[in-house]
């Protein structure tokens, strides 16, 4: 076995190819059960927060839908992983969050008018207030569910990309 020639420098340490160790290959994620579940409970703590803020400033405010789609589809997406699914799933879900979190807001706003508290509102007149959405319901209303759906995908779509 012969000895290696040192460059003509004669620093035995200069020139060559220096080593790089090649990093591990990160570890592929791909569960759609735990991001769907992820992105449930996201779905849920964004619709909680987006209508305590309603209830707080006493208005909607569209780029709070953003938050709450986005929440979903970045939060399931990055648990669970590239599944081709869970940009979908994220949609699908953040239409009624953001639904939910208008529910709540529009409690929140009553049980401050009525004096009642928020979960005699939101348990006990559940359908009322439904309803009482649906009839105040307008074009920005729709907007907005519409709005957290699109941004629920590019959550997703980030999260992996």
């Amino acid at each position: 076995m012969s000895q290696p020639v040192p460059p003509p420098s004669g620093n035995p340490f200069a020139g060559g190819t220096p080593y790089a160790p090649t990093p591990p290959p990160a570890p592929t994620r791909d569960n759609l059960a735990l991001g769907i579940v992820v992105a449930l409970v996201a779905a849920l703590v964004g619709a909680g927060a987006y209508g305590a803020l309603i209830g707080a400033i006493e208005r909607e405010i569209g780029y709070a839908a953003v938050g709450v789609g986005y929440l979903i589809g970045f939060a399931g997406s990055k648990v669970g992983g590239r599944n081709p699914a869970l940009p979908f799933v994220s949609v699908v879900l953040a239409i009624p969050a953001v639904y939910l979190g208008q529910l709540v807001g529009g409690a929140v706003l009553l049980a401050k008018l009525t004096d009642g508290s928020f979960a005699e509102v939101f348990i006990d007149h559940f359908g009322v207030l439904a309803e009482a959405w649906s009839d105040a319901a307008g074009a920005m209303d729709y907007l907005f569910l519409a709005i957290g759906a699109a941004a629920a995908y590019a959550g997703a779509k980030k999260a992996n990309g």
